[in-house]
């Protein structure tokens, strides 16, 4: 702001039109990944991302950083959908949890990153570190085999089983996994000759569709982005120093979702689903209760604390589960034939949660601390959301650990069918 003398609403412009952006990479993400493939789709993301960071690292105005934002949400739009979704089609059952894990395990490593170095660095050379990982990732996407389920949609059978023995070693015996892949994409193929959208509103795939975009509306609306965008404004609000918030708050993260990676497959999704909610709704209410305090002079020491310790409390829980299990399951339920749709339906849905509680934070946040309903309150309304959640997570939502892809959505579509008749 100070450098190119952007007003408010112009960096509240900046800020949220990276969900915009993400809508249209979520729109597309689907659509490009069934047809080029799941590899060359990370590809697309990359050059996306990539370009945006230069278009901010070089801006000079106001509309070269809009640019730049977009084409960086076009990029993590399609990169949410195509790299769990890859990573959930080519790893084996037994360990599938804690390598999909490995997504939001990263991204919580580059969230964590960001908070420490943001308030140290020049925002031009944060804009140069965010091309790094493509110049990595790019030239490496070479050296990795396409989906071998991807290969087998396709009918390239011989490349599929390149693919997955590839995959799983030169020595390995694939006959019985490959066989169960090649019976379940002909199983999809008999039920289902077309994959477009409409298709995703029959009823044999009502549950999955509702598991999937309930989690990411919880998700979202239970306040994410919020603490996520805002917690340095959240620290400043409440009393408490933004640089020290800020940094706990990236090493909360960084060991939630650590936490969250190494212990997934041994208890299960819908159990680490569950701790996750209860924490991030507690979280909620203890920084609400801040402001309420706030609101009636109580103890400047005691808003301040439970600020700190609410947002903390917020961020450690979500990473654990919240903010990455969805991604997962998301990746592991929909059955092959209405993935690409499915997908991007349920990563729109995402986008639209985002850019709606990016907008209306502010606004939402002026309300509940000046006083206004101050018993209900920003994060009493976040809070009742994550509890919404849970009760969503204990009655709809699947255990998918230790089970193959093709067995959780067989079961999934045959349970509605069933209802069905």
């Amino acid at each position: 702001m100070k450098d190119l003398g952007l007003t408010s609403s112009e960096y509240s412009l900046f800020s949220s039109i990276l969900t915009v952006g993400g809508m249209l990479g979520a729109v597309l993400s689907g659509k490009i990944a069934d047809l080029i493939g799941r590899r060359a789709a990370m590809g697309v993301a990359e050059v996306f991302s990539m370009a945006g960071w230069l278009a901010i690292l070089l801006s000079e105005a106001a509309w070269t950083l809009y640019l730049g934002r977009f084409l960086l949400g076009c990029g993590i739009g399609l990169m949410s959908y195509a790299v769990p979704i890859y990573i959930a089609e080519i790893t084996p059952k037994r360990v599938r949890g804690g390598f999909t894990a490995l997504n939001p395990l990263m991204m919580g490593f580059g969230q964590s990153l960001a908070f420490l170095y943001g308030s140290l660095l020049n925002w031009r050379i944060l804009a140069l570190i965010g091309i790094i990982p493509g110049i990595i990732q790019l030239p490496g996407l070479f050296f990795i085999p396409e989906s071998p389920r991807w290969l087998a949609k396709l009918g390239r059978l011989k490349d599929f089983e390149a693919s997955l023995q590839r995959l799983r070693g030169p020595n390995a015996d694939i006959t019985q996994e490959a066989a169960e892949i090649k019976d379940y994409t002909l199983f999809l193929q008999y039920i289902q000759q077309e994959d477009g959208f409409l298709n995703l509103f029959r009823r044999r795939y009502a549950r999955v569709l509702i598991v999937g975009v309930g989690l990411m509306l919880f998700q979202r609306f239970g306040g994410t982005y919020a603490f996520l965008f805002y917690a340095s404004t959240i620290f400043e609000a409440g009393g408490f120093s933004s640089t020290i918030g800020t940094i706990a708050a990236a090493i909360v993260q960084l060991i939630g979702t650590t936490i969250g990676a190494l212990v997934i497959d041994k208890y299960g999704r819908r159990p680490m689903l569950l701790i996750s909610s209860v924490g991030a709704c507690l979280g909620c209410i203890l920084t609400g209760l801040a402001f309420l305090f706030q609101d009636f002079n109580f103890s400047k020491v005691l808003s301040a604390g439970l600020v700190f310790v609410g947002v903390l409390l917020y961020l450690g829980f979500l990473q654990v589960g919240l903010g990455g299990i969805p991604w997962i399951i998301m990746s592991e339920i929909f059955p092959i034939n209405i993935k690409g749709a499915a997908g991007s339906l349920v990563i729109l849905i995402s986008w639209i949660g985002s850019l709606i509680i990016a907008y209306t934070f502010t606004f939402l946040f002026d309300w509940s601390s000046a006083g206004k309903a101050a018993s209900i309150g920003t994060f009493f309304i976040y809070g009742g959301i994550c509890a919404a959640g849970i009760l969503f997570i204990a009655t709809l939502v699947p255990e998918t650990r230790g089970r193959a892809l093709e067995e959780i959505q067989d079961s999934l579509v045959r349970s509605m069918q069933c209802n069905v008749q």
